[in-house]
């Protein structure tokens, strides 16, 4: 798969199909890789890539520190590719950078589509755990603890909260690894501490600030989960904040390969033709 590094950031990614660029930020929260449009709970089962790409030109790619990416990816993509406009698409932790991507370059962003979004007030608790297992971890063991658990068993932060939210990166790349283990320890903690307490500091979907969010004019599709992660109500939340939101009020269990396809390729042509 191509490598694009850009400022000294490796991304991961691969183009399928043709037509009009469609930007697919991975579902799996910390372990976003770009084979998880395929083997993902819902994903899996509805099948996107193999009905997109028909028309479109799909780029996926394994998110900051997931896979064999190491960097930020959000303007990266488009411009290695010399793309000027896309359409953008997130599945669960995806749509937060999605959203964000928005509100940072709206003249980039023909059309969002946001696949059961994260949130709920039992995801940010479970998520503020798995820092403070990790926090944990580092205060017992130490960095070098650290590198020494994702080495031995090499799963990503979902997995083993442990490993932390660099255990991708510190297992794909040796020179980062090295450079980990010579952080200031109390540094990192007060880093890893702000990340969680700024990333994952509401019970709604997490991300841009509402306020943001109110003033954004991109059409956008927002498609509800039903779980501890995905709670519907961060779903509506982004409905509720996005002037040009669609809500696809359909349950889980009725979207199907049949029927999320063809939700989504007739929410893209409509925005195409200018009638949405």
């Amino acid at each position: 798969m191509p490598i694009a590094t850009i400022d000294g950031i490796k991304t991961n990614y691969e183009v399928i199909g043709n037509g009009p660029a469609l930007l697919m930020y991975a579902p799996a929260g910390f372990d976003a890789t770009l084979d998880k449009w395929k083997t993902q709970g819902v994903y899996a089962r509805i099948k996107l890539l193999e009905h997109l790409p028909k028309k479109y030109t799909c780029i996926i790619f394994d998110r900051r520190e997931t896979g064999q990416s190491g960097g930020r990816v959000e303007p990266i993509t488009l411009e290695h590719l010399n793309i000027g406009r896309a359409h953008l698409m997130g599945g669960c932790m995806g749509c937060c950078p999605v959203v964000a991507f928005g509100v940072a370059y709206p003249d980039a962003v023909l059309s969002m589509i946001l696949y059961w979004p994260v949130g709920g007030a039992k995801y940010r608790i479970s998520t503020h755990k798995r820092f403070a297992d990790h926090l944990a971890y580092v205060e017992q063991h130490g960095l070098a603890g650290v590198i020494s658990l994702v080495m031995q068993e090499g799963k990503p932060f979902n997995a083993e909260p442990r490993g932390g939210p660099w255990a991708s990166v510190i297992k794909s790349d040796r020179a980062f690894a090295d450079a980990y283990a010579k952080l200031d320890v109390q540094k990192y903690r007060q880093t890893v501490a702000g990340m969680c307490r700024t990333l994952f500091d509401r019970d709604t979907s997490p991300g841009a600030e509402p306020e943001d969010i109110l003033r954004l004019e991109i059409p956008a599709l927002v498609i509800p989960g039903h779980d501890a992660s995905h709670a519907t109500s961060a779903a509506r939340y982004l409905e509720e904040c996005l002037p040009r939101a669609e809500y696809w009020d359909v349950p889980v269990a009725g979207q199907t390969e049949e029927t999320a396809p063809a939700r989504v390729l007739d929410f893209l042509q409509k925005e195409a033709a200018g009638t949405g």
